[in-house]
């Protein structure tokens, strides 16, 4: 069981004065605070650290069963459930001037009707709020993304068996997926990419029914959900006989990754950790070959802050939980990217992926 109000606490002090409560309204940040996993509704916290879960006749059971320390209040799907929220709200004298929302989460229409049947709301954006309190995971939230990271170590080990040349990036992507559910996955962190030859140039090049031949480069990108928690891990390997050119671009990968993870320890600016590997992979002749950022947090939602980007300042401390995915794109030509998932410690990190990063050729056979 997860300690509801310590992360509570945790919001409340990175709220301090700013607003009076926060309306959550994305299935990650109600789950995380909450407990409740139904996804739809929302939840209210207040100041006085009182969690309210509004939500419809599907879901009002299961808050009952899975969230320990917040009230539910029935309410009506589509529009006549803000108003029904709003009437609850008042009568229950909830201060609701100030309140902090999920801006990259709400739509433009949400938000507008919000405006509309609370006229008297100031809303403020809380995204940075609300997140701060997550950045943080606890032992059992570390025990959790290690335990799908490892779902993910297992598949990539049966996945170099299963491949052969000849085959499709779509039944690779699929194998990948039933294997992990196999091992106890409850869902996918994302879309599986398996990109192969010129589409592994493109960075999130999905799948597509190409076959794999002689001479290509394959990166696979993918994760699974295990009792909420992602993972995410990035393999690159070989069909055949590569160029010099391929199996360098391959190394200096692989050295920008080492020298990244080398640098991880508390006190650091997440800036400065890209930085690290950005510097590498340009001075190798690269530069313009790596335009994203160098990781980004994961937990309930597998994109979550803060990230190794520039312009992160973000200070590293024990207990975050973050990618380390350099990576070189030639257009038109290939791609490669290797990824491993970290939790911050004390003097350090720890690797939660353990998959072979050397380069490996699939057999033919």
């Amino acid at each position: 069981m997860f300690d509801f109000q310590s992360r509570i606490n945790r919001l409340l002090y990175h709220m301090q004065e700013q607003v009076d409560g926060v309306l959550l309204s994305s299935p990650f940040s109600m789950r995380y605070y909450t407990g409740f996993t139904g996804g739809e509704g929302y939840v209210f916290i207040g100041r006085d650290g009182k969690s309210v879960v509004f939500t419809d006749f599907r879901y009002t059971e299961m808050v009952e069963k899975q969230c320990p320390i917040a009230s539910c209040v029935e309410i009506k799907g589509g529009k006549k459930g803000l108003e029904m929220m709003r009437d609850w709200m008042n009568q229950s004298k909830f201060c609701f001037e100030n309140v902090g929302i999920e801006e990259g989460h709400l739509s433009v229409a949400t938000f507008s009707r919000l405006q509309e049947v609370f006229p008297r709301t100031n809303w403020a954006q809380a995204n940075g709020i609300i997140d701060a309190a997550r950045a943080i995971k606890d032992a059992k939230e570390i025990e959790l993304i290690a335990k799908a990271e490892e779902i993910g170590d297992k598949a990539f080990i049966h996945i170099l068996e299963f491949m052969k040349p000849g085959m499709t990036e779509r039944e690779i992507a699929l194998e990948l997926e039933f294997f992990m559910r196999k091992q106890g996955a409850e869902g996918l962190s994302f879309d599986t990419i398996v990109a192969s030859g010129e589409n592994s140039s493109m960075p999130h090049a999905g799948v597509s029914d190409r076959v794999l031949q002689d001479g290509d480069l394959v990166t696979m990108d993918f994760g699974c959900v295990y009792e909420g928690y992602c993972s995410d891990m990035t393999r690159t390997v070989a069909v055949g006989t590569l160029s010099e050119k391929q199996r360098h671009v391959y190394d200096t990968v692989l050295e920008a990754q080492k020298m990244a993870l080398d640098g991880i320890r508390p006190g650091r600016k997440c800036s400065e950790i890209d930085a690290i590997a950005r510097k590498h992979i340009y001075d190798a002749g690269y530069e313009g070959c790596f335009g994203h950022s160098l990781g980004h947090s994961v937990g309930l939602y597998i994109h979550e802050e803060p990230r190794f980007a520039e312009g992160c300042d973000t200070v590293l401390a024990p207990g975050m939980v973050i990618t380390v995915e350099p990576g070189i794109y030639l257009s038109g030509q290939y791609g490669v990217r290797i990824e491993d998932v970290i939790v911050v410690t004390e003097d350090g990190y720890r690797n939660l992926t353990h998959s072979e990063k050397a380069l490996l050729f699939i057999k033919n056979s």
